[in-house]
């Protein structure tokens, strides 16, 4: 049976993105990112939030570290993607995270209420994505 593994989320990054870049010299952004659900249970508003890690690679990546930083909006369209691996004392651990092919940068609030990332980042350019490659 073949699979379907396609993912889009829409939420706030939790911190701002790490870019680096591989020894071959592609460029690997990762960030978190607080997706939440509102509902309501009985007479109450409730609130639930899911962290995600969210890896980018390539010009994309580079954009991400340039224009995002923590509490901007961001739509990231990707695949899951589960990383193991064992600790230097022999424990196995693993995670799953979003392999992104495409993040949009959602526009900046005008009203100035909450989630702000700084006045010091360059603008972000409203609705933006950029399509790249997927790596690996």
């Amino acid at each position: 049976m073949a699979g379907f593994n396609k993912v889009i989320l829409m939420g706030n990054l939790t911190r701002n993105p790490e870019l680096r870049y591989t020894p071959s010299g592609t460029p690997v952004a990762s960030f978190g990112l607080a997706v939440s659900r509102r509902f309501k249970q009985g007479e109450d508003l409730k609130e639930e939030v899911c962290f995600v890690d969210i890896v980018v690679f390539g010009k994309q990546a580079e954009h991400c570290g340039q224009y995002l930083s923590k509490g901007n909006g961001a739509i990231v369209e990707g695949r899951l993607q589960q990383r193991r691996w064992e600790t230097e004392d022999g424990q196995k651990r693993s995670k799953h995270e979003i392999v992104a092919q495409t993040v949009t940068f959602m526009p900046k609030r005008q009203d100035g209420g909450g989630g702000g990332g700084g006045g010091a980042d360059a603008p972000a350019p409203d609705d933006q994505s950029y399509e790249v490659e997927e790596q690996g």
